[in-house]
Parts: structure tokens; C-alpha cells; sequence
């Protein structure tokens, strides 16, 4: 079986909106000064580490715009990678990505159950929410930066479910950003 691993830059209010750049927040970008060596060789090794991306349609559209025109080994290996997006509009994909089967947590489940590398959804905070209410979560990797920015998208259901998770790992970067790893409790 295929394990799940959520992958997501946070910040200390708990919004994952617009990290990199992307025009949906007035704080675009809140990651990029807490940019460091030691991140980034963090994560070049979990995409390394992976059998495949998992990701939502907002999220694959702004990857499948950035990454094809970059060069490097870690834009190679994003590149490379295969994607399964969940979409209601599969008949446009491109970028080494196919739809998953419907319906949706099925559909899931099915990829999960097959042999291979990890999972790994980055972003995607619609289907990470989704993902976490399924308990379908392996894994949740919050890379949480010092910055508080006021409001936007977050990943946690507001469901009043309780989930228990393990803590696996914590690790600290140079600049700052906190690595925390959690694993979904059995029992």
C-alpha cells in the first residue's frame, strides 16, 4: 500500500495561501524571506522520495504554469514526476498528469492501494481538507514559517471530528521555519 504525505508551507496563524508568489493574497510570497539552504535540500529530497503528486485543479494549473519552463534537478524531478489531479474538467490535462477516477474518495483509495513510492500532495488546500475529514492522510508535514498574515486559506476541517496524529519529527531550519511531522494514530 501507497502512503499518503501532505506537504504544506504554513504560516503561523495557519493559512497556506499564496507561499510562493501567487496573486490570491496580499501577503503573496510570505515564504520567500525564510528561504534557506537546508529547506530547500529538505525539499528537493521529499520530491526525490516520491512516486508521484497528487494534486487538486488550482493547484495543478499554477504548478503546470511554473515549473515546465525552469531548469534544475528539482524542476526536472517535478517535471518527471506523474500527477493524478482531481478535476471535473479532465479532458484539458497536460504535464505528465492524469485525472483520478471518480468518485473521488474511490478513486483515492484505488491509488493508495497500489504498490509504489509515496504520494505526495503539495498545496491543494480543497482536497488536503477533504483528505484529512477521509482519514486518508498518512503523513502531514506542516513546514510552518514565523510570519502571521492575516486571514486566507487554511487545510483543517471545520467538521468538529476529532483526529489524533502522532508526532514523528520536528526539525528546525536555519531561518527559521519549524518541520513538524505527523502520522496518523492507529487505534
Amino acid at each position: 500500500m501507497r502512503r499518503l504525505i501532505v506537504t504544506e508551507f504554513m504560516s503561523l496563524d495557519g493559512v497556506v495561501e499564496a507561499p510562493g508568489g501567487e496573486p490570491t493574497h496580499p501577503h503573496s510570497g510570505w515564504t520567500i524571506p525564510f528561504s534557506s539552504e537546508d529547506l530547500r535540500e529538505f525539499k528537493l529530497r521529499e520530491v526525490q522520495e516520491a512516486g508521484s503528486l497528487l494534486l487538486g485543479r488550482r493547484t495543478y494549473e499554477q504548478f503546470a504554469a511554473a515549473w515546465p519552463p525552469r531548469e534544475g534537478v528539482f524542476a526536472d524531478i517535478m517535471n518527471g514526476l506523474p500527477k493524478t489531479i482531481v478535476t471535473s474538467r479532465p479532458g484539458e490535462l497536460t504535464w505528465n498528469s492524469t485525472a483520478l477516477e471518480q468518485p473521488v474518495r474511490d478513486g483515492l483509495a484505488r491509488l493508495k492501494e497500489g504498490d509504489g513510492d509515496p504520494i505526495l500532495v503539495a498545496g491543494s488546500a480543497s482536497l488536503v481538507r477533504s483528505l484529512l475529514v477521509w482519514g486518508l492522510v498518512d503523513e502531514l508535514r506542516l513546514l510552518v514559517f514565523p510570519v502571521m498574515i492575516g486571514g486566507g486559506l487554511r487545510i483543517f476541517p471545520d467538521d468538529r471530528e476529532k483526529w489524533v496524529f502522532e508526532l514523528a519529527d520536528l526539525h528546525r531550519f536555519a531561518s527559521g521555519a519549524v518541520l513538524h511531522t505527523y502520522r496518523l494514530a492507529v487505534g
